[in-house]
């Protein structure tokens, strides 16, 4: 019996906590795309976040997948912001090769009048301050850091001033996030979902990154720029073509997305990545920072005969005895 015929996005289809890496040759261009499911509603239902936090760290979370898996080591990348915002901090992470985690902090009283004021927009909500972007290789090595202020600046804005700035990279970013209603028995439930895309142009001569809009650059200098320099503006154009909606689709998915935009170039995908929502703690972990204490740090630790260890990315608990540790005489 032949084969049923398979409609255009079925076939190799990566679906939701996958990331589609992609090139379009013609336009000298790579990337990235993903969409976000299960994961992120494991995240994000863990900690119970008000609506506007779960959002913005939805954000930070498709970024730091979107980086993260880039890397082509053994190793972490950490995205962390500390700001003067109702959200002060905000940290996700990605161990190669699958494991992400993610966590918010935020003052409720203040979180409360933004939202009463209606001044829920990320940039209103972080504030000024910083986002770090940290790539860590393990032990003996030295960890890489990229510094970006956050003065009004969009996680998409981040990524760009990032890249622009650390690696001289043309790079663009589209990032969404939706809580959707999904039937089910008992009724509707809440989901969340995300979705982002990254985009670099990276051509083999070096001479064609010398872009108008690119600072440190030699511009055009009076002289009439090859028409194929013309291809980082075109892939900018078709990205802001991108409705949010997209992003988030599961009946779109990452590869009927890339088709709708570079068909007429011939996008190229390649086998996706799975990530999974997983955190690194443990009881060796934290038993060996509790080692560290000095007995009196112990004993300040100690309550109801016990210490409690909460852990903030993954809201486990552990207990210890304080008579376990060498610091208490």
């Amino acid at each position: 019996m032949a084969e049923t015929e398979r409609k255009l996005g079925e076939f190799g289809f990566a679906g939701d906590d996958h990331v589609v890496p992609f090139s379009v040759a013609p336009l000298d261009m790579r990337g990235r795309s993903v969409q976000l499911g299960q994961l992120l509603d494991q995240i994000l239902g863990r900690h119970e976040y008000p609506e506007p936090v779960a959002r913005l760290l939805a954000e930070a979370i498709v970024l730091t997948v979107l980086l993260g898996t880039s890397l082509k080591f053994e190793g972490k990348f950490i995205l962390q912001t500390r700001s003067d915002g109702p959200v002060d901090m905000l940290v996700a992470d990605f161990s190669t090769p699958k494991a992400v985690r993610a966590y918010a902090r935020f003052d409720e009283e203040r979180l409360a009048a933004a939202i009463a004021a209606d001044a829920v927009s990320p940039e209103k909500l972080l504030g000024k301050g910083v986002l770090a972007l940290t790539i860590d290789q393990g032990a003996h090595t030295q960890r890489y850091q990229g510094i970006v202020q956050l003065d009004g600046t969009s996680m998409e804005e981040v990524a760009r001033i990032y890249f622009r700035q650390s690696e001289q990279i043309p790079t663009d970013v589209r990032l969404a996030v939706a809580k959707m209603l999904v039937p089910g028995e008992g009724g509707s439930k809440e989901h969340w979902r995300a979705g982002g895309i990254l985009t670099q142009f990276l051509p083999e001569a070096p001479e064609r990154l010398r872009l108008p809009d690119l600072p440190g650059g030699d511009g055009d200098q009076g002289r009439d720029h090859d028409p194929t320099d013309g291809s980082w503006q075109e892939v900018q154009a078709l990205l802001a073509t991108i409705e949010p909606s997209e992003l988030i689709d599961p009946t779109v998915g990452a590869e009927r997305l890339l088709y709708r935009l570079f068909h007429e170039h011939g996008v190229r995908v390649f086998e996706g990545a799975h990530v999974v929502d997983q955190c690194s703690c443990s009881r060796e972990k934290i038993r060996g920072i509790l080692d560290g204490f000095s007995a009196e740090e112990i004993v300040e630790s100690t309550e109801n005969g016990a210490i409690m260890v909460n852990c903030e990315f993954c809201s486990k608990a552990y207990e210890f005895n304080p008579a376990e540790f060498a610091a208490v005489e």
